[in-house]
C-alpha cells in the first residue's frame, strides 16, 4: 500500500511538472489574448482626455477637452468660449488633417480672434440697429458690427469661461459646458442658464445639443462658429468645394446686412445651391446680394423642416474626397465664405489663413428675428426650454 501511494504520489507529481510547462504557455497565451482583447475594447471606447490650453490675462486657467472616437477622428475644445479648436478627419485615402481653422492655444483666440469655432451668443448673428422690442420695453445692445450688434456684443458667450465636465457615453466621447449669463449681462435681460453638449459618435458625427433656460422673458440664439475647409485647415481657399443646400429661399439683406423681412426665392441666382455646385463658381457675381456681403453672408431659409434626419446641407472637397454633411432642427443657416480673412492670421502650425480660405455654416434661427414678427420666434420666457441640435458629419468617397 505505502509502495502504490508513492508510486501515485510520484506520478501526480511528474505530471504536474509536466503539465505546469505546458500550462505557463497556455496561461501567457491565454494572457495576450486577453491583453489584445482589452485594448480592442477599449481602442472601441469613447475617449476623452483633458489637457491645459494656457492662461488669460488674470491668471484664469484655461482647458482643453479632446475627443476621439474608434476610427481616430478626434475633436478638440476648450472651456474659452465654448470653443471647437481643431476637427480632424480622414481624406479618402485615410489621412488625416484637421479641417477647422483656430489657433493652438488660448493667445490667438484672446488676439485676434474672428469668432473662430465659438459658441455664439446669446444672440448669434445680427441684430438690426442693436436694439429690438420685448414686452412692452426697448432692449438696447452694444453696436458693434457698425450700425448692429453681432454675435451677443463685445463681450458675448464666445469670451466667457463655461464649466466643463465629461459625460461620455454610449453614443460616443462627450463634454458638456454650462454658463450662467447673468441678468443684464450686454445688457440682455434675464439670468440664462445656457448649456452645450459636444458628442463625438462613432459614426464620425460632431453632436451638438444646446439648451437654455431663464427667469425673465428674454431672446435666445445659438450657433457654432467654425471655419471649415475640408482640404485642411490653412490649405489654400474654398472655392473648389461643392455645396449643396436644401433650400429654396434666402432671406436677402439691406446695406448693412440685416434681413428686409422679405424672402427671395434663389432659383436662377448665385444662391441656387439645390445641386453640387462649386462654391466659387459665382462668388464674384454682380448680383446686388453677392456685392453687398462682399460673397457669401447670408441666411438660407432650411426646408428640412427641422427634421434632424433630414440633410440641410452638404459639401464635397474633389482633391481630398472629404465630405462634411450637416443636419439641424433650426430653420436656417447662415453660409458665410469667410470674405474677410486678409492674410494677417497666423493660424495653427504657423499656417496663414487666407480671404474665403474657410466656410462657415451657422444653424440658427434668422438674423434680426426679435424686429421681425413674420419671422420664427427667438423669444424665450420663464418656464420654457429652448433646445436645439446640430450635428456635422464627415466622410470620404
Amino acid at each position: 500500500m505505502q509502495f502504490k501511494r508513492a508510486w501515485t504520489l510520484l506520478s501526480l507529481i511528474t505530471l504536474g511538472v509536466s503539465l505546469s510547462g505546458c500550462g505557463q504557455h497556455a496561461t501567457e497565451a491565454g494572457n495576450t489574448d486577453a491583453q489584445k482583447s482589452q485594448t480592442a475594447a477599449k481602442g472601441a471606447e469613447p475617449k476623452l482626455k483633458k489637457e491645459s490650453f494656457g492662461k488669460l490675462p488674470d491668471g484664469t486657467e484655461v482647458d482643453s477637452y479632446t475627443l476621439t472616437n474608434k476610427n481616430g477622428v478626434e475633436v478638440k475644445i476648450t472651456n474659452y468660449g465654448a470653443t471647437v479648436t481643431s476637427i480632424k478627419a480622414p481624406d479618402r485615402s485615410g489621412k488625416m488633417d484637421d479641417v477647422t481653422l483656430g489657433y493652438d492655444s488660448i493667445d490667438g483666440y484672446l488676439a485676434k480672434n474672428p469668432h473662430m469655432g465659438s459658441l455664439a451668443g446669446r444672440y448669434a448673428n445680427r441684430i438690426g440697429k442693436g436694439e429690438f422690442k420685448l414686452g412692452g420695453k426697448t432692449i438696447t445692445l452694444a453696436k458693434n458690427n457698425g450700425p448692429n450688434h453681432l454675435h451677443g456684443g463685445p463681450n458675448g458667450f464666445f469670451k466667457q469661461i463655461w464649466k466643463a465636465s465629461d459625460v461620455s457615453g454610449v453614443d460616443g466621447a462627450a463634454v458638456r459646458m454650462t454658463y450662467l449669463s447673468k441678468d443684464g449681462e450686454e445688457n440682455y435681460p434675464g439670468n440664462l442658464e445656457a448649456m452645450v453638449t459636444y458628442t463625438l459618435t462613432d459614426q464620425n458625427e460632431l453632436k451638438i445639443e444646446y439648451s437654455a433656460t431663464t427667469d425673465k422673458e428674454t431672446v435666445v440664439n445659438l450657433t457654432n462658429h467654425s471655419y471649415f475647409n475640408l482640404a485642411g485647415a490653412g490649405n489654400g481657399d474654398i472655392l473648389g468645394h461643392q455645396m449643396k443646400i436644401n433650400s429654396k429661399q434666402t432671406t436677402p439683406v439691406d446695406k448693412t446686412m440685416i434681413p428686409t423681412g422679405k424672402l427671395a426665392d434663389v432659383a436662377g441666382t448665385p444662391f441656387d445651391f439645390s445641386k453640387l455646385t462649386a462654391i466659387g463658381a459665382r462668388i464674384n457675381d454682380p448680383h446686388e446680394q453677392i456685392v453687398i456681403g462682399n460673397g457669401y453672408d447670408h441666411n438660407f431659409v432650411l426646408d428640412t423642416g427641422g427634421k434632424l434626419d433630414a440633410q440641410a446641407v452638404e459639401v464635397y472637397e474633389p482633391t481630398t474626397g472629404r465630405v462634411m454633411e450637416v443636419f439641424t432642427d433650426q430653420p436656417g443657416v447662415q453660409l458665410y465664405t469667410a470674405n474677410f480673412l486678409d492674410g494677417t492670421i497666423i493660424g495653427k502650425g504657423g499656417k496663414t489663413y487666407l480671404r474665403r480660405g474657410a466656410f462657415c455654416l451657422e444653424t440658427q434661427h434668422y438674423p434680426d428675428s426679435p424686429n421681425k414678427p413674420n419671422f420664427p420666434s427667438t423669444v424665450l420666457k420663464p418656464g420654457e426650454k429652448y433646445q436645439t441640435t446640430t450635428i456635422y458629419k464627415f466622410s470620404a468617397r
